[in-house]
């Protein structure tokens, strides 16, 4: 038998470094595809098991993307697990000023969900155990990559060769697979930070979500199944450094002092912080290599959309596999790609960022003029209705 330094290259279709939810998703669309797949990752996410304490990265998952996930046989294993359905969404920021969103408006029996990220991988990675087109590699970490004409050459650290005709990188915002292929990024850091809480409640959570504006930051909170929530508070650095340097006893009485009184009596059982960091690649693909989800961009999770706009990055590239038929591998794909995502990206993340900008300052008349938006927006009928739908990607 030859070793890992001689052997020759593991032919395949397409190669995805990666295996998260945008990862593991297009793996198991394009396999149903009849397309073989190698699937690179360095570290799998714990089992799950219903004792588990709730994990503190969670999505709201649109109804585009459960389509999606239902599409590639994930949907029924989440169902399985745990996850929250939400029908109602309010933002405000001075009583009486809110915007306000309902399911029913729609004819929708929900808005979407409220799931834990580990949970979808997990839904994901348990269908990949069950196609024999997709062939795992964990732990396994890249050492370097060449193109040529006709495909992709990827070398692993232990010295194995994987060769495809496409290779994704879907391996997060620090992407090494959008650096070893040589493509920039632009990066603008926020002037906040970002905890996420996860608390236990005193009864259980209703169907709604909701956000208030502050002059520090928006406070907000997400429905978890059961008499569980999570709470999302954006504020400066040194505040949200000092915050997380706290007991949970003594966050929570921070948390009373500053979040509304709505919340009701609740445990703090587990936090977590991070910046906030937008970043939007230069190109979304170089030749061969194609970045989707957060390899090419990231967006302030001020409106949740950001593993949305990835999965809608993978439903347009699987599309485009799909339809070109036997020319699959035309290299003018990816061009395609990029003109179809990076406007619709490009406008949630400007969208994001003029929300952020017009409510993160304490100027007066502007203070006036953004509430009475919100309270005019609550009554704008059918454009509301169209806002809503593009945000859950209805449209």
């Amino acid at each position: 038998m030859q070793d890992a330094q001689t052997a020759a290259p593991q032919e395949c279709d397409v190669i995805i470094v990666g295996a998260g939810m945008v990862g593991a998703a297009t793996a198991c669309l394009l396999a149903g595809q009849g397309r073989s797949v190698r699937l690179v990752e360095s570290r799998l996410p714990a089992p799950f098991s219903p004792e588990q304490p709730r994990d503190l990265r969670v999505s709201a998952i649109s109804q585009a993307s459960v389509a999606l996930l239902d599409r590639a046989c994930a949907w029924e294993p989440l169902r399985q697990m745990r996850l929250c359905p939400y029908r109602r969404l309010e933002t405000w920021e001075l009583d009486g000023c809110a915007t306000a969103f309902d399911a029913a408006t729609l004819g929708l029996p929900q808005l979407g969900y409220i799931i834990e990220n580990r949970l979808i991988q997990l839904a994901l990675l348990r269908r990949i155990e069950a196609l024999a087109h997709i062939h795992l590699h964990s732990p396994a970490t890249v050492h370097g990559l060449a193109q040529d004409g006709d495909g992709v050459a990827l070398t692993l650290a232990d010295g194995s060769v994987l060769r495809g005709r496409w290779l994704l990188a879907c391996d997060g915002a620090e992407s090494q697979i959008r650096r070893l292929a040589g493509i920039g990024v632009s990066r603008f850091e926020y002037r906040q930070h970002c905890l996420l809480i996860n608390i236990d409640t005193d009864f259980a959570q209703e169907d709604i979500t909701w956000q208030q504006f502050t002059p520090s930051g928006p406070r907000a909170f997400l429905p978890l199944s059961g008499q569980h929530g999570s709470l999302v508070w954006y504020d400066s650095p040194a505040r949200i450094r000092a915050l997380a340097a706290m007991d949970n006893e003594a966050l929570a009485t921070e948390v009373r002092r500053h979040f509304p009184a709505r919340l009701g009596g609740f445990t703090v059982t587990g936090k977590g912080n991070f910046p906030l960091v937008r970043r939007h690649a230069n190109a979304y693909h170089a030749d061969r290599v194609v970045l989707l989800g957060d390899a090419a961009h990231t967006i302030n999770p001020l409106a949740g959309q950001g593993v949305n706009l990835g999965f809608k990055d993978v439903a347009c590239w699987v599309e485009l596999l799909e339809k070109a038929g036997a020319d699959w591998h035309d290299i003018a794909l990816a061009a395609r790609y990029e003109r179809r995502r990076r406007p619709d990206n490009l406008l949630m993340q400007s969208g994001m960022d003029l929300f952020y900008g017009v409510f993160s300052n304490e100027i007066g008349p502007l203070k006036l003029a953004r509430n009475l938006a919100l309270n005019l927006a609550d009554k704008a009928g059918p454009l509301k209705e169209m806002a809503l739908r593009y945000a859950l990607g209805l449209v």
